[in-house]
C-alpha cells in the first residue's frame, strides 16, 4: 500500500502518482533485474492530454521505459468531446480491434479510441506514452483484452477493491507487464498469467506484476 501525500489535481496526475510507481520499477530493478518489463500499461492518459503529456507520458519519460495510456473514459480534449459525431464513431465501431483516431481542432492525433473487446462496444482510450507508435500500442493494448478494459489494469482493478483501496489516500495500483516465464516471479511478485490472443510478444506468457505493494 503506498499513501499518497500530494492533492489530487485535474491534469497534473503524474505529479502525484509517478514518484511511487517509479519506486515499484526501482525496487524490481534491485531485487530481481531480469525481471525489468518490456513495457509498461497506466490507466491514464499519455499524450492524449491537455498538455499532451499525461501520466503515461511521466511515467515512461522517467523510467525510459516504453509505456503505453490506456483510459477508460474520454478526457475532452482540444475539440475531441463526447458528442453526436463521437458517438457516432463509436457505433461504427462494428468488431473487437476496430479503432479511430483522436483527432483535436488542429488535426493532430493524439490517440485512438479502441473496441477491445466483441463483447463491449465501449471503447477504451489509448495514447502514447513514451517510446511507442500509437499503431503498436493499440496492437498491445487489443493483444491483452479478454475483455473491455487490458487484463493487466483489469486485474489491478479488481485487487483495489478487493483490498478497498478506493480511498483517494492511496494509489491506484497498475500492473507492469513484462514476456517472462522465470518461476520467481510468482514467489516475489504474486501475478497472474494471461494468455495473448495475437502473439505479439517474442512468448505466449504474459505476466502482469502487481506493480505497487
Amino acid at each position: 500500500m503506498v499513501t499518497l501525500n500530494a492533492p489530487y489535481v485535474a491534469g497534473f496526475l503524474g505529479f502525484r502518482e509517478a514518484p511511487p510507481l517509479l519506486q515499484a520499477l526501482e525496487k524490481l530493478k534491485n531485487v530481481q533485474p531480469n525481471l525489468m518489463p518490456q513495457v509498461l500499461f497506466v490507466d491514464g492518459n499519455g499524450l492524449f492530454h491537455y498538455r499532451e503529456f499525461g501520466l503515461a507520458c511521466h511515467l515512461g519519460v522517467l523510467s525510459d521505459l516504453p509505456c503505453v495510456g490506456v483510459a477508460k473514459n474520454l478526457l475532452h480534449v482540444e475539440g475531441v468531446v463526447r458528442s453526436e459525431e463521437h458517438q457516432s464513431q463509436i457505433n461504427a465501431l462494428q468488431k473487437s480491434g476496430d479503432s479511430f483516431p483522436l483527432a483535436t481542432t488542429s488535426g493532430r492525433v493524439l490517440g485512438k479510441a479502441l473496441r477491445s473487446s466483441h463483447s463491449s462496444i465501449k471503447p477504451v482510450y489509448v495514447s502514447v506514452g513514451h517510446r511507442i507508435t500509437l499503431d503498436t500500442a493499440v496492437r498491445l493494448t487489443h493483444t491483452c483484452c479478454l475483455y473491455r478494459v487490458p487484463e493487466p489494469i483489469r486485474q489491478v482493478h479488481k485487487l483495489n477493491v478487493s483490498t478497498a483501496c478506493i480511498n483517494q489516500n492511496y494509489i491506484k495500483c497498475r500492473l507492469i507487464i513484462c514476456s517472462h516465464t522465470t518461476s520467481d516471479a510468482l514467489t516475489l511478485w504474486g501475478p497472474r498469467v494471461f494468455w495473448g490472443p495475437g502473439g505479439v510478444f517474442t512468448c505466449p506468457e504474459i505476466y502482469a506484476f502487481f506493480s505497487c505493494s
